[in-house]
C-alpha cells in the first residue's frame, strides 16, 4: 500500500510512545562518538577490552560487546560501531551510555533505503488465495461490493517488520476448529506437559487436553461443528507461505482452541469464564472473543478483568445488531473492543448476509477493522477454500493477531500499552462524512486499525500506561478553550504534541490534584497527543485530543 502523507505525519505522530526511536534500526548496534580531551584510557579499554572501565551500570553491564570496530576508519578514530551479542532494547541501552557523559552521541544504527519504487520490501505471502484477503490489502478491485484502495491494515507493509513469535500463544474462544486442517494443524498450540493416558498429568483439572479444551461437552475434542471458529482461527493464524489456503495475520504464534460455542452458535457464560481462566492458567498471552452476549455478567467481568490483570490482552467483538446497545464481553473496560467495516471503508452496515444487520457501535468502541465477506478456512474440507463470513466477529481476529504482533515485537507491553498503540496508530476518519468524526466517535471509535503504524514505532518497555480505563478521564473531547483532566494518579506534566511530535503545550503542576483547568484557546485547531507523566516524567497516559 501507498502511505498517504497524512498517515506519515500519523507515522511522526505516534512517536509519542515513551519518546521512542522511529524508523528501523539494528537491534544489536550502537554508534557512539568520544567526547574530546577524553581520556585515552577510557578509549583503550573499550576497544581492547570491550567494556567501559568506570561504570557500574547494570544494563551496560549486562550487554556483552562482541565487536567494537572505527566509523570511517583512519578518519574517524573517535567514532565506534558497537556490535552486541544478542538484540537489545536499543533506546534504554542508549540512555545509560548517555549517563555516563563519556561520548558526544549515542544513537541506533538506523536502516535506510533507496527512494525507487522495489515492490519486493513489501512482504507478499504466495499463499494461492491470498488476493481474496482484502482486509490485508485492498487494491480497490473486489467483486461482491464496492471497494476502496487502501482500505486495509497494511499487513504487506506490516509483515517486513514482525511476523511473529512461537513463544506467544493466541487463546480462540469460539466454537472449536477443524483441527487436521492443512492450513493451521501445525499452528495449534500443544499442552506438553500432557500425556495422552486418561489421567490430568500436568494436574490443572483437564483430562488429556493436549491440543485445548472443549468446554461445552468437557471434553478434550474442540473439534469446529459449525464452521464460525475455523474461520475465525484462519483470519489469525493459517499458515503463511505454504502454496496453499490463506494468510493469517501471525505467521509464527501457537493458537489454544477453546471451543465454547456449540454447532448452533449458541454458548453458556460460564464456558466463557471457565475458558477464560483456563487460557489465562494454560499461558495465553492474547485472548479472542468474536462472541457476545446482552447480559452483563459480574462473573464474566471478573473473570476478563482477571486475564487483563494477569498481562494478557483480550478481544471482543462489538456485535452485529446495527445498534448501540451494549454486549459482552466487549463493553466491558478490559477489553479492546472490535467493530467492523466494508471493502469501501465504510461501516458494515449491512451485513451481506442481513439487510438488517450492522456493525454496532456506542461509547464503549476502541477500533474498527475489516469484516465484511471474509474468506477462510473451511471447517468441513480440507480443500475448499470458497466459503466467507461476515461481522464484527471476523474484524476482532484480525485486532488479536496485531496484538500478537507487538507482543511478538516487545513482550513487556502491557494490555494498556497494546490498546494504547492500536487506538493511536488507527487510521482517522475512514468511513461515511455522516459517521465517522474528527477523533473519537462512536461509530469507528479510534479509526481502522493499521498493523504497519502499530508495528513501526517500538514501545520501550520501560513506559507504562494507565492500567484501568477510568484512572485518567479527559473532557469535554473535542473542545474549543477549556479542557479537563480528571485523575486518581499522581500527575505532574500534562503536555501537547502536535502532528509533527512536537510539545506545543506543557504544563507542570507542584502539588497533588484530581482535577486539571488547562485552556487550550491558544492552540490551532487540529489533532493533538495530551501526554500525563509522573513526577519522574515518565509518561503513565496518552490519548488523542481535537482542538476546535
Amino acid at each position: 500500500m501507498k502511505i498517504s502523507a497524512f498517515l506519515l505525519l500519523g507515522i511522526l505522530f505516534s512517536n509519542y510512545i515513551s519518546s521512542q526511536i522511529p524508523g528501523s534500526y539494528s537491534k544489536n548496534e550502537i554508534i557512539i562518538k568520544f567526547k574530546e580531551n577524553l581520556d585515552v584510557e577510557v578509549q583503550k579499554n573499550l576497544i581492547e577490552n570491550k567494556v567501559l572501565i568506570g561504570t557500574n551500570d547494570s544494563l551496560i553491564n549486562s550487554h556483552k560487546i562482541l565487536e567494537v570496530a572505527h566509523i570511517g576508519k583512519m578518519r574517524k578514530k573517535d567514532t565506534y560501531l558497537l556490535t552486541f551479542s544478542t538484540n537489545l532494547h536499543v533506546k534504554e541501552l542508549i540512555h545509560s551510555y548517555k549517563k555516563t557523559n563519556l561520548f558526544e552521541f549515542v544513537e541506533p544504527n538506523f536502516i535506510g533505503s533507496d527512494e525507487g519504487k522495489r515492490e519486493s520490501l513489501k512482504e507478499f505471502p504466495n499463499d494461492v488465495h491470498f488476493s481474496r484477503q482484502w482486509g490485508l490489502y485492498n487494491d480497490g478491485v473486489f467483486s461482491f461490493s464496492p471497494a476502496k484502495n487502501d482500505a486495509d491494515i497494511d499487513m504487506e507493509l506490516a509483515w517486513d517488520i514482525e511476523k511473529g513469535s512461537s513463544s506467544i500463544v493466541i487463546a480462540i474462544l469460539d466454537g472449536g476448529l477443524k483441527m487436521d486442517h492443512p492450513d493451521i494443524k501445525e499452528r495449534i498450540w500443544k499442552n506438553n506437559i500432557e500425556t495422552f493416558d486418561g489421567l490430568d498429568d500436568d494436574d490443572n483439572g483437564y483430562i488429556d487436553d493436549i491440543q485445548g479444551w472443549d468446554f461445552v461437552n468437557n471434553d478434550n475434542d474442540p473439534t469446529d461443528l459449525r464452521g464460525h471458529g475455523t474461520n475465525i482461527a484462519g483470519i489469525i493464524g493459517a499458515d503463511a507461505n505454504n502454496n496453499i489456503g490463506y494468510t493469517g495475520v501471525d505467521w509464527n504464534s501457537r493458537l489454544m482452541v477453546c471451543r465454547v460455542i456449540d454447532e448452533n452458535g449458541l454458548g453458556m457464560y460460564s464456558d466463557w469464564i471457565e475458558a477464560i481462566y483456563y487460557a489465562v492458567d494454560n499461558g495465553a498471552n492474547v485472548i479472542n472473543m468474536s462472541i457476545s452476549g446482552s447480559n452483563f455478567s459480574v462473573a464474566l467481568k471478573d473473570a476478563i478483568d482477571f486475564a487483563y490483570d494477569s498481562g494478557v490482552v483480550v478481544v471482543a467483538s462489538m456485535g452485529n445488531k446495527n445498534n448501540n446497545v451494549t454486549r459482552y464481553p466487549a463493553g466491558y473496560t478490559s477489553t479492546i473492543a472490535v467493530g467492523a467495516t466494508n471493502p469501501n471503508d465504510e461501516r458494515s452496515s449491512p451485513f451481506f448476509w442481513d439487510t438488517a444487520s450492522g456493525s454496532n457501535f456506542g461509547n464503549h468502541i476502541d477500533v474498527v477493522a475489516p469484516g465484511n465477506y471474509i474468506y477462510g478456512l473451511n471447517y468441513q474440507s480440507n480443500s475448499n477454500y470458497n466459503t466467507y463470513w461476515g461481522g464484527t466477529s471476523q474484524a476482532a481476529p484480525l485486532v488479536a493477531g496485531l496484538c500478537a504482533l507487538l507482543l511478538a515485537q516487545d513482550s513487556t507491553r502491557t494490555p494498556a500499552d497494546i490498546r494504547s498503540i492500536i487506538r493511536i496508530t488507527a487510521e482517522d476518519q475512514v468511513g461515511k462524512a455522516s459517521e465517522d468524526n474528527l477523533g473519537f466517535d462512536i461509530y469507528y471509535g479510534f479509526g481502522r486499525i493499521n498493523a504497519y503504524l502499530a508495528l513501526a514505532n517500538e514501545t520501550s518497555s520501560s513506559v507504562r500506561y494507565s492500567n484501568k480505563e477510568d484512572d485518567i478521564v479527559v473532557f469535554p473531547n473535542p473542545s474549543t478553550d477549556i479542557l479537563f483532566v480528571k485523575s486518581i494518579k499522581t500527575v505532574r506534566f500534562i503536555s501537547f504534541r502536535n502532528l509533527l511530535g512536537i510539545d506545543v503545550l506543557k504544563k507542570r503542576y507542584e502539588v497533588d490534584q484530581e482535577l486539571f483547568e488547562i485552556n487550550i484557546s491558544n492552540l490551532p485547531s487540529g489533532m493533538y497527543l495530551l501526554i500525563a507523566s509522573d513526577v519522574h516524567g515518565s509518561s503513565i497516559y496518552s490519548q488523542k485530543v481535537i482542538v476546535k
